[in-house]
């Protein structure tokens, strides 16, 4: 199998002078205090199209040998970013491309598309994920047609490892770890060619969201495997399929591999955010989620973290904070059977829900007993530790009906 080399990843610094920026490595001292280390972060959100994409997109389109044709014509499937570095790349370079994109991609990576292409972008909007999107996009190849893959290509692999040759121009010590994200596995495929070149005593670490562990799954059946289900939410990194160079480096130089609940991202969101003032997007805040869960082997090191993109639509700060509050169990939903007679509610409020907590959803769901009505009821706790007095104050009452947290096919419908 040919692989991605560091010339490859040279000559594609070479191409991308004056249309990728140079993104600031800074070191936080918020996470440095709080992990007793020098932690840094690569800060790609602040990329043009403020994720790395830009760098593989460009790479790649820049080398197609099109033989004069005046036909030009691409097209890409994508969950959002890869589509506004696709975009950027087609105006730039006066190529026409169609971008094929998940129905459920936010707005905000559906206009910003549509900003940076201007006349040379045609968008299609088609499935519920990045894999269905890509099928319908194959749909569509022809011989006078180019599909620019997201990540299982070499020189989309050599654009993104331009990250990694910057990060080694801009520290001043070598670094101890190195925190990527993974999603089809293009951009730590970049991190690890350059660095096991130039920095081969950096472990680099890799970090899947939960609910979509393509990679690792791959790994550990040592065959590539698509997964027959997957969460959306980090909409970024959320791949069914990994690619097949990605998985062969990750394989052999991969140091470790982390899976990060959604919900703890949802918390690194908002305190990124309240704390620091840097606006992520799910994917972004991933490698930052992973260090509450590592940071003990690396007390007194220098860790680099990639901010790989800051392409979130506000109007999922809702789900957001409700998948935060959840996870941190401050959030939470049970069915509760109120008795047919007055002044139950009011029993309920006054007895039973404690005064340092509130009612934040409430919908009857059953209305035709003749003994009990039911209803689904989200209660926002001040201390997590509240819980089991609360859970018990309802069964001594007889509200208790039924404990939705535990039960996700349920709680995804409610959040």
């Amino acid at each position: 199998m040919h692989l991605p080399d560091l010339k490859g990843v040279r000559s594609a610094s070479e191409n991308l002078k004056d249309v990728s920026i140079v993104t600031p490595l800074t070191l936080n001292e918020r996470l440095s205090i709080e992990y007793n280390s020098r932690v840094f972060l690569k800060r790609e959100d602040l990329q043009k199209v403020r994720s790395f994409k830009i760098r593989g997109a460009f790479n790649k389109i820049k080398s197609i040998d099109f033989n004069n044709s005046k036909d030009k014509r691409i097209i890409c499937a994508s969950a959002g970013n890869h589509a506004q570095g696709f975009a950027f790349s087609c105006n730039k370079l006066k190529i026409f491309g169609t971008v094929y994109m998940p129905e459920t991609t936010p707005k905000q990576k559906v206009e910003r598309v549509k900003m940076f292409g201007g006349d040379f972008i045609k968008i299609n909007l088609s499935g519920d994920n990045f894999d269905d999107a890509q099928k319908e996009a194959q749909k569509h190849l022809t011989d006078d047609i180019t599909f620019i893959h997201p990540f299982d290509d070499i020189k989309v692999i050599e654009g993104q490892g331009t990250v990694a040759l910057e990060i080694l121009d801009q520290i001043d010590k070598h670094f101890d770890y190195l925190i990527v994200p993974i999603g089809g596995g293009g951009l730590i495929s970049g991190i690890i060619t350059v660095f096991k070149e130039l920095s081969p005593k950096t472990k680099i670490i890799g970090v899947e969201a939960q609910g979509a562990p393509a990679m690792s799954e791959s790994i550990q059946q040592n065959k590539i495997i698509r997964l027959d289900k997957i969460d959306n939410f980090v909409d970024g990194v959320s791949i069914r399929k990994i690619g097949k160079i990605p998985f062969k480096l990750c394989k052999d130089y991969l140091d470790d591999l982390l899976l990060v609940p959604e919900g703890k991202i949802c918390q690194t969101i908002l305190e990124l955010y309240n704390k620091d003032g840097i606006v992520v997007e799910p994917a972004g805040a991933i490698g930052i989620s992973a260090l509450e869960m590592y940071h003990k082997k690396f007390t007194k090191k220098n860790v680099g973290i990639l901010i790989c993109g800051g392409n979130n639509d506000i109007t999922r700060m809702a789900e957001i904070k409700e998948r935060a509050l959840v996870y941190s169990n401050l959030k939470h939903y049970f069915i509760v059977k109120f008795p047919q007679r007055k002044g139950a509610l009011k029993e309920f409020v006054n007895n039973v829900i404690g005064e340092n907590d509130d009612i934040t959803f409430f919908e009857y769901v059953k209305k035709n007993n003749r003994d009990y009505t039911s209803a689904i009821v989200g209660i926002e706790l001040k201390f997590s530790k509240d819980l089991n007095q609360l859970t018990q104050k309802m069964k001594e009452s007889g509200f208790f009906g039924e404990y939705l947290n535990d039960k996700p096919e349920t709680l995804r419908f409610l959040i």
